[in-house]
């Protein structure tokens, strides 16, 4: 029987659940020696397909250049694909604000999923915040050298409606004010988005859309990063 095969009639089991605050039932699913993150008959995220969570994180940095203590806010801890991709580029004088709504994903990342995790969240760099990326992204003035948000499937809130907000143009506009000059903001989505692009620019940010394949380049699915840059002189 071939490895292949093998994986299609692994055994699934759901071993955990949680309710995003004001929003949908998760649940984590085991088969093998690996998992996922499923809502409803969506699969949000699995540790067999993370390349374009890792892009996220490294094509920022790329995009950036070094900068002297760097801040940068991560919306969505997930299975922290985009938080360790961080970690790796980033200076010992970097911060690192994540923020996860739902304490039970950070459960499983302590528990079913440690050797996945390894010492990430308790990294020096690491600030961890059990809040909405909303709320952080609107109470900030030019904060952060980078937000990257990977909290739902494309531009608009499928886990929790409020995320809408993010995607608004209200919303975009509150991260143009939180970054700082040149900052960047990243987002991930599993599709392309026209009006979504436009909208980025309308709210004055200089944009760059990627598509990034994951997994095997025969059966692998492409998926959009786009960089939104706050271009604007230094003070």
């Amino acid at each position: 029987m071939s490895t292949e095969l093998e994986e299609w009639i692994e055994p699934h089991e759901c071993i955990a659940t949680a309710m995003v605050p004001n929003g949908v039932e998760l649940r984590l699913v085991s088969h093998g020696d690996d998992f996922t993150i499923a809502m409803g008959d969506n699969d949000l995220m699995s540790t067999r397909v993370s390349g374009s969570e890792a892009a996220l994180a490294t094509m920022t940095s790329a995009r950036l250049g070094r900068r002297p203590a760097s801040q940068w806010l991560i919306g969505g801890y997930g299975m922290g694909f985009t938080l360790r991709a961080a970690l790796e580029v980033l200076d010992d004088d970097a911060c690192v604000t994540v923020a996860e709504l739902v304490p039970e994903i950070i459960d499983w990342a302590r528990g079913p999923m440690q050797a996945l995790t390894g010492n990430c969240l308790d990294d020096a760099r690491v600030h961890l915040v059990g809040q909405d990326v909303c709320t952080l992204i609107g109470a900030a003035t030019a904060a952060y050298d980078a937000i990257l948000l990977d909290v739902d499937n494309g531009p608009e809130g499928l886990s929790c409606r409020s995320n809408d907000y993010l995607y608004s143009a209200r919303g975009l506009a509150d991260a143009w004010r939180a970054l700082k000059a040149n900052g960047i903001l990243a987002i991930w989505s599993a599709f392309g988005d026209a009006r979504f692009f436009a909208r980025l620019e309308a709210c004055g940010f200089e944009v760059t859309e990627v598509s990034v394949m994951d997994g095997p380049k025969a059966g692998g699915d492409a998926h959009i990063l786009w960089f939104a840059r706050k271009c604007v002189a230094e003070n």
